[in-house]
Order: structure tokens, then sequence, then C-alpha cells
């Protein structure tokens, strides 16, 4: 039985999660593997969960991650990175942005946002934190978070740069091609 491997992105609504989903699986597809996909968007419109699940190797039959056998759990926001760490695979490794989003009850004071979710995550796992929003604005457009993290998740993964390059300009529109490809090279270039 070949190996697949399994990437969850996490987050919510407006972040992003589904052109990263969707340049994520043309690179895979342009590195020769066979990759199945799928969204979950909960109430994404109104800043809700958004997950995606993308899973590649030399045969996927499947296009949900069974429990327990995330490889890559790839978090668009702290808290919602912290909430999908129980399907993390015994050896997975996390990537997180460290954006904090207040949910509706912690915007409305009914509850304050858990403290300490960085430590959370690099204490369960090999972990990545990245300033996503911070490399997005040196980027020159603070809509280009989901590309910065997409570089970072590229020092993951053995895939040539040139694939990625080719991915983003197929999925992202001309017009924000220049400055999706400088977000992506900050991903990529930062280091912990």
């Amino acid at each position: 039985m070949s190996k697949v491997t399994n990437i969850l992105l996490a987050g919510v609504g407006g972040q992003g999660i589904l052109l990263a989903s969707e340049v994520l699986a043309e690179v895979l597809m342009l590195a020769g593997h066979d990759v199945k996909k799928n969204e979950i968007h909960g109430m994404s419109q109104r800043g809700g969960s958004v997950t995606s699940h993308v899973r590649y190797g030399e045969q996927v039959f499947s296009p949900i991650i069974p429990d327990g056998e995330v490889d890559i759990l790839f978090g668009f926001e702290l808290l919602e990175t912290c909430r999908y760490m129980p399907l993390l695979r015994g050896d997975g490794r996390i990537i997180a942005n460290d954006l904090r989003i207040m949910p509706p009850a912690v915007a409305t004071g009914k509850q304050d946002y858990p403290a300490g979710l960085e430590q959370v995550l690099t204490s369960a796992a090999e972990a990545v934190i990245i300033p996503g929003l911070e490399l997005a604005q040196q980027a020159g457009n603070v809509r280009t978070v989901n590309t910065v993290l997409l570089g970072a998740l590229s020092n993951m993964m053995d895939i040539d740069a040139e694939l990625w390059r080719k991915a983003l300009e197929k999925m992202v529109p001309p017009r924000f091609i220049e400055e999706n490809l400088a977000a992506f090279a900050l991903g990529r270039d930062w280091r912990n």
C-alpha cells in the first residue's frame, strides 16, 4: 500500500484557506502526485471555522483525512490550529500563523481568548509559528497571508520552488501575482 500524506488546513472564514488549498493541490499535481481534497465551510462567511483536507501520494482513494492521521496541521489562526490538534499523527508537524481572531464569545466579552496557545502547539509537536500578517504587510498586501503561509509550508515539503511558482501563477489572478510571489518568498525565507 502506498503512503498517503495528509495536510489539514484550518482557520476561519475569509482567510483564504480555500485558495491556499487549491494552490497546494495544484502544486502537488504538478509534482506528479494523485491528489484529493475536500473543504468544510461551516459558517465561514460569519467568521466560522473552515477546514480543507488535502491528501496526496501515488494513489489516494478518499478526500477525508482519518482521525489521528494528519501529517501536517497547517493553521491560519492559533485557536483553530489548537482545535484540530487531536487529529494530528503522533509524529505529525504543525505550521501555524501567530494570528488571533476573536470568536464571537470573546468579542462580546463572554469569554477570554485562551492564553499560551503557542506553547500548547510547540509542546505537542514539532511546530513552526510564523508571523503571517507581518510578512504579508511587508509583501505589500495583508490579503497575501495565505501565500506567506504557503511559502513557509513549502519548506516542509520536497517540491521544487519552480512548481510552487507555476501553481501560484495558475491559481492567482494576474493582477495580484507579483505581490503573491513576494509573499511566498517571504514565507519561504522566514526562519523561527
